[in-house]
């Protein structure tokens, strides 16, 4: 085999270097037929490229990012957590794309109305590793609701409840006031809380992610970011090898 032909990638490990996502979304990604190689539409897994090919997410060429970018953003109320939006509405990724070059991607999401931390990065492989459920990742929110939480509604959360079809499980919790606390999940499904909430008639005033890991929200004003430490990317990416401890 020449050296051509050792260097290439599967076409979902080019593109999981990319920032585009992880390899499990890429895989999908390309079946669902969003990426072409020098002007072929690609959909077969295995598909082997260089960086000497010309290679589309969506229209847009994309290249292996030599420099990995780590980063928590305070998200204000009102904003989408996605790279584009029929309807218009402002997007989490508008807060920072000022200031950078290369494509970055939020890491899971947080609803339009949530507000709080979340993640940017161009690291496909970090990205797998905070979203999976294996990873045993804790996500820390504050929920504020209109009612009175009653402590009857948080255990049934924390045996398992299913709500259309939908499983979702509370790892734990601590009340801040009867109105008000701290909820901890470990998989965060989307608008697992709100729909929750939802499902027990409490109206939610506000719903807060303050901590994902190690990360905390602490000191990042609302709509503002500042970069992950070394310490923190390296208790992310060891939870992939098991070796993190909290």
């Amino acid at each position: 085999m020449d050296s051509v032909e050792e260097n290439k990638l599967r076409l979902q490990v080019f593109m999981s270097r990319s920032g585009v996502a992880s390899r499990r979304k890429c895989e999908k990604l390309i079946t669902d037929g969003f990426v072409t190689v020098n002007g072929e539409i690609i959909t077969e897994m295995g598909f082997r490229v260089s960086n000497k090919d010309i290679i589309t997410f969506k229209g847009q060429i994309i290249h292996q990012t030599k420099k990995k970018i780590y980063l928590a953003l305070n998200k204000p109320p009102l904003y989408l957590c996605s790279n584009s939006d029929p309807q218009d509405r402002k997007l989490a990724i508008d807060l920072i794309k000022n200031d950078f070059q290369d494509r970055l991607y939020n890491v899971g999401r947080l609803d339009y109305l949530s507000t709080g931390l979340i993640f940017f990065t161009n690291d496909g492989t970090f990205t797998k590793i905070v979203a999976h459920p294996s990873s045993g990742i804790e996500k820390e929110y504050i929920v504020e609701s209109k009612q009175i939480i009653e402590e009857k509604y948080l255990l049934e959360f924390m045996k398992g409840v299913t709500i259309e079809g939908e499983k979702y499980k509370l790892h734990s919790y601590k009340y801040k006031t009867k109105y008000k606390v701290k909820l901890i999940l470990l998989e965060g499904k989307n608008r697992e809380i709100r729909r929750f909430f939802k499902s027990r008639n409490l109206k939610i005033k506000k719903l807060h992610r303050v901590k994902i890991g190690i990360v905390e929200l602490e000191n990042i004003p609302s709509g503002s970011y500042r970069y992950l430490t070394e310490k923190e990317i390296n208790w992310f990416l060891k939870k992939s090898r098991g070796e993190s401890k909290k």
